[in-house]
């Protein structure tokens, strides 16, 4: 129970980078439920991920929408090719694995594996960019859209998103402010709104293949939207750059940890 109360402490993590910084929400609640709650890896601990982070960047989205920085064009035609790579991987990809994928010396690589490692190096390519940072546009520039690229962008988003679970946002984010020429604060908003398409329909397409266990999928939720609140805020009051370094560095730390603990100590 004291892990429990730990674990959903830990989500209000989950609602405070995506208030923040429009992402990472994913990559840290597929290890707590995995971790702390001993969801199964492989199917159900991405579902209940993508229900999570979809209820947290509704608010997010609500939220932005009213300060004015979201771009729900942009929104949607990033969001299409998205939704149907998430469509085709729930529906077609993810049941075709099967649970032993190989072995090799007396190592079995399961797909609860492969989902983690999978986590665990989009975490660590997260962090890099979130260590890094990102340059903003030029305002008043005009809207440009790449729709080759954001073809690929969406498509691979959707990949991601029906693997493992993750809205997507730390790629969403620079992909928007690259391909479609909007500034930092307006992709952010851009992107909640995107990370909620694509996690309810993710979400929706696995309801009839899992057992949920509400209580603790709602508690969990309510934690992460109260955690959004908070990041939302910090976003107007402190250095946004100072924060998205800090939180890379953990971010970084945990997949780093994550990666080891799924190939060497299992």
């Amino acid at each position: 129970m004291e892990l429990e109360i730990i674990g959903y402490l830990t989500a209000i993590l989950v609602g405070l980078s995506l208030g923040l910084i429009g992402g990472g929400g994913s990559i840290l609640t597929l290890p707590i439920l995995v971790y702390i709650f001993g969801i199964e890896a492989g199917t159900t601990a991405p579902a209940y991920s993508l229900f999570i982070v979809g209820s947290a960047s509704l608010i997010g989205a609500s939220i932005k929408y009213k300060e004015g920085l979201v771009d729900l064009k942009t929104a949607i035609i990033f969001g299409l090719p998205t939704l149907v790579a998430i469509y085709f991987t729930r529906n077609n990809i993810v049941p075709a694995l099967p649970h032993e994928l190989f072995t090799l010396s007396d190592s079995t690589f399961t797909k609860p594996m492969l989902v983690m490692v999978l986590l665990a190096i989009l975490m660590i390519l997260a962090a890099v960019v979130m260590i890094k940072g990102r340059k903003d546009v030029v305002q008043n520039q005009p809207q440009k859209f790449n729709y080759p690229i954001i073809l690929i962008e969406g498509l691979f988003v959707g990949v991601v998103t029906g693997l493992v679970g993750a809205g997507g946002g730390f790629i969403i984010i620079p992909a928007l402010i690259i391909l479609s020429n909007l500034p930092m604060k307006k992709a952010v908003g851009t992107s909640l709104v995107i990370i909620v398409m694509n996690s309810f329909f993710g979400f929706l397409g696995s309801v009839d293949t899992i057992e949920i266990d509400w209580q603790v999928l709602l508690i969990f939720t309510a934690f992460s939207v109260s955690g959004i609140f908070i990041g939302n805020q910090l976003s107007h009051k402190m250095d946004g750059s100072t924060l998205k370094k800090g939180f890379g560095w953990f971010v970084l730390v945990m997949g780093t940890a994550i990666f080891i603990k799924e190939i060497f100590l299992n």
